[in-house]
């Protein structure tokens, strides 16, 4: 991406502004849209969707609870079931089995639920019991990581991994871009996952935008062990840096913990995700963590109350388009010092 084309994404940067994209519904037997929604439009939105209606029952599966951010969707997923006494939610047990999700999805379709929010272990693996769940008459939600068709989803959840990136980016820009010879060092998480790439891809497209580059670069596993494994590899090849890029605050505890083994604090951190720990070290102001980049974990809380608009048949109140959006990028904001109040008490424990 050209750096005339970043302009415009740092004016409006730290925004809180959802990308809703209403793309074209699916159409015929995969569409799912209930036969009394009327289309969902205008009259939604002159309705209040929290009024209590028709009772739904919504099957929810995700990934195992294994880092914090995932700990986080599922426990805000569960928080909506609390909020609406019209909807049942049915969690499956969180796994990172491939064959065991699509198990998990196969008895929603069998037991009739109205509606599936699906976070996938694997997008592609889990794409055609999605079709299958569709093509049963059952609106699916996806939530994070993409299946393979468009016709697998009703709706579809995502963060904005490279938004990510760029934030970061532009953050760190906007402290050093008076610095050409700024050393800016980035610890990825995991290099073959998509999303990596694309948090990546954004860093280097913002800093670029400033003319400067990444100069040190490693890849974690976004566990805390690698996190400060491959931060105590960074540090003794690089000797002199201005600003760190880490992508993930999970990982980010032990990245902290080997900066403070090596008694390293001539540069600032920026973190991701959004974790309270990282919040809390901001708000300190005694780290080297200086901000951090919202991932939000309320992505599956998110496709609960999607899931919930569609099965009943309204659609999204404050739009004057028909029915649900086909598709939700939800924005990543930088948290500092300055704004850590707003966001701290909705924040995720790693």
């Amino acid at each position: 991406m050209s750096a005339a084309r970043q302009r415009p994404f740092r004016r409006m940067t730290y925004t809180a502004v959802a990308l809703l994209s209403a793309g074209a519904l699916v159409a015929g037997c995969t569409s799912n849209e209930p036969e009394n929604s009327g289309g969902g439009g205008g009259n939604a939105a002159a309705s209040d969707n929290d009024e209590e209606g028709e009772t739904v029952v919504i099957g929810f599966s995700a990934p195992a609870a294994d880092h914090g951010w995932m700990a986080g969707i599922t426990e805000a997923a569960r928080a909506v079931d609390e909020e609406y006494d019209d909807v049942e939610l049915r969690v499956a047990e969180g796994t990172n089995d491939v064959g065991t999700q699509i198990s998990q999805v196969e008895t929603f379709i069998n037991d009739g639920v109205d509606a599936i929010v699906l976070l996938p272990f694997d997008g592609d693996a889990l794409t055609p019991v999605a079709l299958e769940a569709m093509e049963a008459g059952i609106p699916v939600i996806n939530v994070d990581r993409e299946f393979n068709s468009p016709f697998a989803a009703r709706a579809t959840i995502l963060g904005d991994n490279y938004g990510m990136g760029v934030s970061a980016g532009t953050y760190i820009c906007e402290e050093l871009g008076d610095q050409p010879d700024a050393v800016i060092a980035e610890i990825a998480g995991i290099d073959s996952l998509p999303l990596t790439q694309d948090r990546s891809q954004g860093f280097a497209d913002a800093l670029a935008d400033c003319e400067l580059e990444v100069s040190n670069r490693v890849a974690a596993e976004f566990t805390v062990e690698s996190g400060e494994a491959e931060a105590a590899n960074l540090l003794q090849a690089a000797p002199q840096i201005d600003a760190i890029w880490n992508h993930d605050d999970d990982q980010g505890v032990g990245v902290l913990a080997a900066i403070e083994n090596a008694g390293r604090d001539e540069f600032f951190m920026v973190g991701g995700a959004g974790s309270a720990n990282a919040m809390r070290a901001i708000e300190s102001g005694d780290s080297v963590l200086r901000a951090t980049v919202i991932y939000p974990h309320t992505q599956a809380a998110d496709g609960v109350r999607l899931a919930r608009l569609i099965a009943q048949g309204k659609g999204v109140s404050d739009l004057n388009s028909q029915g649900v959006p086909r598709e939700i990028v939800l924005n990543a904001p930088v948290v500092t010092a300055d704004n850590v109040d707003e966001y701290i008490d909705a924040a995720f424990e790693s």
